[in-house]
């Protein structure tokens, strides 16, 4: 059984065992059996129709070349196009998604620990998982999947 200890004010996060990797995570996660990319010359108002379909926060932003370039989150929508008024049908996720480089990332070994350091480093609820030897996209993780039972 994994135990976890959370320190807020040092906003880290140690654990007992590691032994359970991003992608172990993944292939638990709501993510794994849905399609949660969506191209970067797509409505913002699609992307929150499938945010919606699927419950879920977040998804894996492609180019034209179906490449993972960027994410699009609740709080992007929030920040950028609900708050400004923005006009969700006219705007194109290009235009409100974080693109490289402040996308922050999980190898697929990392452990729990790392991930939620991670999360808790930058104040953000989700993080695409990559093969760090050949750099390519495998899914993506979100702070729920790191604190669920069958995790802890």
């Amino acid at each position: 059984m994994l135990s976890s200890v959370f320190r807020t004010s040092g906003r880290s996060i140690s654990t007992k065992a590691g032994t359970i990797s991003a992608m172990n995570v993944f292939e638990s996660s709501c993510y794994y059996k849905i399609d949660f990319k969506i191209n970067e010359e797509s409505s913002v108002k699609e992307a929150v129709i499938r945010l919606s379909a699927f419950n879920i926060g977040c998804l894996a932003v492609t180019n034209a070349s179906n490449k993972v370039v960027g994410v699009f989150s609740e709080r992007d929508y929030i920040k950028r196009v609900a708050s400004l008024d923005r006009n969700f049908q006219d705007t194109r996720v290009k235009q409100v998604c974080t693109y490289e480089p402040n996308i922050i990332i999980a190898k697929k070994d990392d452990t729990v620990e790392t991930c939620m350091n991670k999360m808790m480093f930058k104040d953000i609820r989700h993080l695409l998982v990559i093969d760090d030897k050949n750099e390519e996209f495998i899914g993506m993780i979100s702070i729920k999947d790191l604190i669920t039972p069958s995790v802890i």
